[in-house]
């Protein structure tokens, strides 16, 4: 899952509408995933909109190893973990039983960092979930993992952070799911901390999104 904010990246992206059987799984690979988790995830696509307006609430990178098994390194459930790629895609589908899955990769300029930041994602494996979504409290949220492993590769700012918000558009109130689950945490909701997303990480202008898994009964639009 992911933290919610107004954040805008130009839209520059090659995209080509490939079938799902023809996806090769390459390192430092991105996946956009629309995760049906409840109230939360609802809350979190109805302020961000990603590439193509699809409405994403996790985000994965993946690492081939060694042997050419496909894996998803992934900040989700109580830690940051590696999942097999199947099982990734298989978690969330649409109406027609296909995975809401985007993939996209770095252009051929940035492979090496991509893989740095697999490396640095790597590293990260068995912190705790960033429940909480704060910056800087050796806990991970899947967004806030990814673009630290990729800023940290580069050395510089690729993913940048902006203000989280946990409000209702069109009223401009505090999701109630929201509400009962910083409630549960018995801590403030961080309204206005820097945080990021995947729908705005997305957005990122150099990313090239090649194959959409799904058509998201028809709302993407190539």
């Amino acid at each position: 899952m992911k933290l919610i904010l107004p954040f805008l990246f130009a839209l520059t992206l090659t995209v080509a509408s490939l079938h799902a059987q023809s996806y090769k799984p390459k390192t430092g690979d991105l996946l956009f995933q629309d995760l049906d988790c409840g109230p939360l995830c609802d809350a979190i696509e109805k302020v961000t909109d990603g590439v193509g307006g699809l409405d994403f609430s996790h985000l994965g990178l993946v690492y081939v190893t060694d042997n050419d098994v496909p894996m998803v390194i992934e900040a989700i459930g109580s830690a940051v973990q590696m999942t097999p790629l199947e099982n990734f895609i298989a978690r969330s589908k649409d109406a027609g039983g296909k995975p809401k899955v985007i993939v996209a990769h770095l252009p051929d300029s940035l492979e090496t960092v991509a893989t740095r930041a697999v490396a640095i994602a790597r590293t990260q494996i068995g912190m705790p979930y960033d429940d909480a979504f704060l910056p800087n409290n050796n806990k991970w949220y899947c967004s806030e993992l990814i673009a630290f492993a990729f800023n940290k590769a580069a050395g510089r700012t690729l993913f940048a952070n902006a203000p989280m918000t946990f409000k209702d558009p069109d009223s401009n109130a505090f999701f109630p799911a929201w509400v009962e689950y910083y409630e549960n945490l018995e801590t403030k909701i961080p309204e206005g901390v820097p945080g990021c997303n995947p729908g705005g990480m997305s957005k990122a202008p150099f990313l090239k999104v090649e194959m959409p898994y799904s058509d998201f009964g028809g709302v993407y639009q190539p």
